[in-house]
């Protein structure tokens, strides 16, 4: 009698649909691939940053073996970001500073693997991390707060450059910027000129710069891209290397240093005695 009134219970208990939705979004996250992106309260910003994802979602799907779901937006004072392997953060001086709790679990997030592109956007304005520009005042708020590691600008010989395209260089709608990614440390082991990181499986924690990549990844409802990059046929090849920068990211961040162990290969079979 217990468990048949229990039952019944469940069938006439109200149910919160914003609780069953929520719980719907966790399985989704957690059944699939979701490139996620920090919601900065401003609805057209983080419109270019959901169709910036979708459009790099796409590209993913058509290109590598990697299916992407429909990406989301996360509000970091609540979201569970252990669920995301990406975290696409657009910078704006509009956006209120995330709580001592919400950045303790973007600090958890980074130390368990995940990757954040952080894009100040600016670049056409600004070159570097030192810019007294707004948005870049707040990232420097933001850095302050998180465990970042040392950084440099993407080395030739990093693992982002070969991780599924071979690149130098990383644009988005703007390309005068340099990024940045977690430097290699003193000691790290060369091989063939390759630095072996042993961090988090190779993959750096953040990556840095103001190319406003979302804006060169982002498609509409028709599936065409939403706004200019560069013009006539060198502009089209930008955007063909913005997508193919998204494309190294999304595979660095979630095969870890394949590329970079592969240079060990040789080594490996001669000591085996293939």
């Amino acid at each position: 009698l217990r468990g048949a009134l229990a039952g019944l219970a469940v069938l006439v208990w109200p149910v919160d649909p914003a609780a069953a939705q929520d719980e719907a979004a966790l399985l989704r996250a957690a059944n699939n691939t979701v490139l996620a992106y920090v919601e900065t309260g401003d609805a057209k910003l983080d419109d270019v940053s959901r169709a910036g994802l979708l459009g790099l979602s796409s590209e993913l799907f058509r290109r590598t073996s990697i299916e992407p779901v429909e990406p989301v937006g996360v509000n970091l004072e609540t979201a569970e970001l252990s669920l995301y392997p990406f975290l696409y953060w657009p910078v704006t001086d509009r956006q209120k500073l995330p709580s001592d709790a919400a950045m303790e679990k973007v600090n958890a997030f980074l130390r368990g693997g995940g990757l954040i592109l952080f894009d100040t956007r600016d670049a056409n304005i600004s070159r570097g991390l030192s810019s007294g520009s707004p948005n870049g005042k707040v990232l420097q708020q933001i850095a302050r707060r998180l465990d970042v590691p040392p950084l440099e600008p993407i080395p030739q010989d990093h693992v982002l450059t070969r991780a599924f395209y071979l690149l130098q260089d990383f644009p988005g709608r703007y390309g005068n910027a340099k990024v940045w990614v977690e430097a290699a440390p003193p000691d790290a082991e060369l091989v063939e000129g390759m630095p072996f990181r042993n961090l988090n499986d190779g993959v750096t924690p953040v990556v840095i710069g103001g190319n406003d990549w979302a804006s060169a990844w982002a498609i509409g409802a028709n599936g065409r891209f939403q706004f200019p990059v560069g013009r006539g046929v060198a502009g089209e090849r930008q955007r063909e290397i913005a997508i193919r920068f998204g494309v190294n990211l999304i595979m660095h961040v979630l095969t870890g240093n394949y590329k970079s162990d592969q240079v060990h290969v040789p080594a490996l079979l001669d000591r085996l005695g293939q």
